[in-house]
């Protein structure tokens, strides 16, 4: 694969994952997974 073809590709997913991250940001995913990482947490320290 040439160089600037590489560079290119790299380009795009970098910015699809961006607008994927703020998309999921923008409809409040970011506050849901939290939730879900501390109750997990509690879970495994036996409080939960």
């Amino acid at each position: 694969m040439r160089h600037r073809t590489k560079i290119a590709v790299q380009l795009l997913l970098l910015a699809t994952g961006g607008a994927m991250a703020a998309y999921g940001a923008w409809r409040g995913e970011a506050a849901l997974v939290l939730g879900k990482a501390v109750k997990i947490c509690l879970e495994c320290v036996g409080i939960g």
